[in-house]
């Protein structure tokens, strides 16, 4: 294990790489409240299971942390049905786009896996059980603000109203499970919570801090809560390695070597098993949605710090 020493001047050096890159993207300008956030951005945090941790440059922003909510939302998922929920969504990567609705009707309403949109609104679905939305929207904010260990965890209500406004082809989705008897509660019910759950506002730090359980076999080793099981926590690291990052899963498994999550809103959470948890946050995206600059950020972290699975 690097000294603490290393790991600051690691998180320095890979900052100081990227500065010439930060600004390259494109934003997620399809969702109005997105559109508006300055690409010229970026932040990185490292948190280790030994309760080391380092940041670099806007590590302490709050911003959108989208489609990473997936990741949580499917942990509590397999802790409330286990493997029950895998007869309603699959396990296999995509090979397409995150948001798109032809796989889904030619696979007659059965997601290829949770962290796709589709999947994603399944999981929303399990969870929300019959229980009023808002309740369920209150859940999910108290779980990331325990995993952070942060009560300042929030959803930002402007992005929210700003999915709801012009989420068509998320409505489209979850219209088209509900066709194939794949949603069991309203519509309406289950965008809502979804697009709540992808307005938490997180920063860097607080994102890297509450993925530490998925890198110590479902346990939070700084104040040894049992999360998951060991057994949960491998396999939704294995779906994030396989599916993190759509129809780019294959390239960020190439080039960083762990498991991740994406989001529209230009943040990454990447696991290393045994080690840590990294986040990263730059708003310029790649054409598959991910980061620009923090994927080239975690490839070179992972260099820097010997941290790929592989």
């Amino acid at each position: 294990m690097r000294r603490e020493k290393d790991l600051t001047e690691a998180v320095a050096l890979v900052a100081a790489d990227m500065a010439a890159h930060v600004g390259h993207g494109k934003v997620a300008d399809y969702i109005p409240a997105l559109a508006r956030i300055d690409p010229r951005q970026f932040g990185l945090a490292v948190a280790t299971c030994d309760g080391r941790w380092a940041a670099a440059g806007d590590a302490e922003t709050p911003f959108s942390i989208q489609s990473i909510s997936k990741v949580f939302t499917l942990t509590l998922a397999l802790e409330r049905m286990g493997e029950a929920l895998w007869k309603r969504v699959g396990r296999e990567p995509s090979g397409s786009s995150f948001n798109s609705i032809v796989q889904l009707e030619r696979e007659h309403g059965v997601p290829r896996n949770p962290l796709i949109n589709a999947g994603a609104l399944v999981v929303t679905d399990c969870l929300i059980a019959g229980r009023a939305p808002g309740l369920l929207i209150e859940e999910l904010t108290a779980f990331l603000r325990a995993r952070a260990a942060d009560p300042s965890v929030s959803i930002d209500e402007e992005v929210a109203g700003s999915e709801a406004r012009t989420g068509f082809r998320n409505a489209s989705l979850a219209n088209f499970l509900r066709a194939f008897d794949n949603l069991q509660n309203p519509v309406a019910d289950v965008l809502e919570v979804y697009f709540h759950q992808c307005a938490l506002a997180m920063s860097c730090r607080q994102l890297a801090r509450a993925g530490l359980f998925l890198a110590n076999a479902g346990v939070d080793p700084l104040n040894g809560a049992r999360v998951t099981t060991a057994m949960r926590a491998r396999r939704i690291n294995a779906i994030m390695m396989s599916c993190g990052h759509y129809d780019a899963s294959g390239d960020f498994a190439f080039r960083v070597g762990l498991p991740g999550k994406s989001g529209v809103g230009g943040g990454i959470l990447a696991i290393a098993p045994g080690r840590g948890a990294a986040a990263v946050w730059s708003p310029g995206l790649n054409p598959a949605g991910t980061s620009f600059v923090g994927m080239m950020a975690l490839q070179r972290l992972s260099a820097v710090l010997q941290w790929s699975v592989f």
